[in-house]
C-alpha cells in the first residue's frame, strides 16, 4: 500500500498544491517552520481521522480561511487505487473514501496502516501513565477491532459514570459498574497479551540500535489484576466509592492502568539520558511498525518527522535498518543533512520545503 499523489487547500502554510509521491521512498527538506511536518500532518490525518499534533482541527486551517480540503489517492496491496478525502469548516468533518461517506473513524484506521515518528514520543517514556496507556492503545486498534470497540464502549461508560458520580446519583452506579467490568476484563487481558509480546521485541531493538546492554524492558500493571473474577471487580468498584465520590471521578480500573520501562537501575526513567530516553522513544515506535508486521503480515505506511536529526551517523545507521519492510516512508531533514547512507541505492523522491512550497529535486 502506498500513497501515489496528495492534494492540500487551505492547510496550514502551504500553499494550494497537489505533490506527486509515488515513491517508495519520499524526502521532505528544508528549514523548521517550512512546511513538511504540516504535510506529515495531513497524510496522518487521512489515515486517523485526527492530528498527532493538535486536538483542534481548527488549528489545521490556513489563516485567513474557514476551511481546509485535504485528500490522497493510494494503491491498496494489489494495486487497486482508492482516494480519500478529509475536509472541516471549524465545526463539522466531511470524510470520504472514493466518495463514500465515512461514518465511523475507525474505516480509515483499518485502511491504510501508519505509524507517526514524532518529538512527542519522548512523552511515551518521560511522560505521565497516560501517555503509556495511549501508546499501547495505538498498538492494540490499528489492528483488533475488537479491543478498539471495547475501548471505546468503556470510556462511553466510564464518562457517564463519572457524570453520575458528580451529580450524586449513586444509584446508577451498580449499573456502570457491571458495565465497566465487563468492558474493562476485556481490555486488561489483552493489553497483557499483548504487552508480554511487545516485550519479546522492544528489548532487542534497543540494544541492537543503542549498542547498550541495558537489559531494558516493559511490564504492564493493571488497575485490576488480569486474575480478578467479575465480582472482585465489582467489590473493588463498591470499596472505592467513597473515594470516587471524594475525587469525583472514579478512581479504579484499566484507565488508571501503568506501562513501567525499566532497566537493571530500576525505572529507566531515572538513570536514562535525554538523548536515551530519544532514543528509546524512537525504537518503540519501530517495535510498533514490528509488532504490527507479526500481527498482519502487512507492511505499514512510515512517516518520520525529524526525529533522526539528532542521532550520530552509527545510530541513524541502525535505526534505517531497524526499520524493517514498510509499504512507503516519509522523512524529513534540514537542508544539507545526511539521511541515507554513500552505498544505499534505494529510490526515492525528494522535495525542497520552502514557506509551504514544494519543490521536487
Amino acid at each position: 500500500m502506498s500513497v501515489e499523489k496528495i492534494k492540500l487547500v487551505n492547510f496550514r502554510n502551504i500553499e494550494d498544491t497537489v505533490i506527486d509521491v509515488s515513491s517508495p521512498e519520499v524526502i521532505l527538506t528544508g528549514e523548521n517552520g517550512q512546511g513538511k511536518t504540516n504535510l506529515i500532518e495531513a497524510l496522518y490525518i487521512l489515515c486517523y481521522g485526527n492530528s498527532f499534533r493538535t486536538q483542534k482541527l481548527s488549528d489545521c486551517i490556513k489563516h485567513g480561511k474557514e476551511a481546509f480540503d485535504i485528500s490522497f489517492v493510494y494503491k491498496d496491496v494489489t494495486g487497486l487505487e482508492s482516494t480519500v478525502s478529509f475536509s472541516y469548516d471549524g465545526e463539522t468533518k466531511n470524510i470520504r473514501i472514493d466518495g463514500r461517506p465515512v461514518r465511523d473513524r475507525k474505516e480509515l484506521i483499518y485502511n491504510l496502516p501508519c505509524i507517526v515518528f514524532s518529538h512527542e514520543d519522548m512523552e511515551f517514556v518521560r511522560g505521565e501513565p497516560e501517555n503509556r496507556r495511549r501508546f499501547f492503545n495505538q498498538i492494540m486498534t490499528m489492528y483488533d477491532v475488537p479491543f478498539f470497540d471495547y475501548l471505546r464502549a468503556y470510556g462511553h461508560v466510564l464518562r457517564q459514570r463519572n457524570v453520575a458520580i458528580k451529580d450524586a446519583r449513586i444509584e446508577l452506579l451498580d449499573v456502570y459498574d457491571m458495565k465497566l467490568a465487563d468492558y474493562g476484563k476485556h481490555i486488561v487481558s489483552q493489553r497483557a497479551a499483548v504487552c508480554e509480546a511487545f516485550d519479546a521485541i522492544f528489548p532487542d531493538i534497543y540494544s541492537m540500535v543503542s549498542g547498550e546492554d541495558r537489559k531494558i524492558s516493559i511490564a504492564y500493571r493493571p488497575s485490576w489484576s488480569q486474575d480478578m473474577t467479575t465480582d472482585e471487580i465489582l467489590e473493588k468498584l463498591r470499596s472505592s466509592r467513597e473515594t470516587d465520590i471524594h475525587m469525583g471521578t472514579t478512581t479504579s480500573g484499566p484507565h488508571r492502568d501503568r506501562f513501567l520501562i525499566t532497566d537493571r537501575n530500576g525505572l529507566f526513567l531515572n538513570s536514562a539520558s535525554t538523548g536515551q530516553i530519544r532514543l528509546a522513544s524512537i525504537v518503540m515506535r519501530i517495535a510498533q511498525a514490528a509488532f504490527f508486521r507479526q500481527k498482519t503480515g502487512e507492511n505499514p505506511l512510515l512517516l518520520v518527522d525529524d526525529v533522526l536529526l539528532e542521532l550520530d551517523s552509527v545510530k541513524r545507521s541502525r535505526c534505517l535498518a531497524a526499520f524493517g519492510k514498510y509499504s512507503q516512508a516519509f522523512f524529513t531533514f534540514l537542508p544539507d543533512e545526511k539521511y541515507f547512507s554513500d552505498d544505499d541505492s534505494r529510490p526515492f523522491r525528494k522535495y525542497i520545503v520552502s514557506k509551504g512550497v514544494f519543490h521536487e529535486e
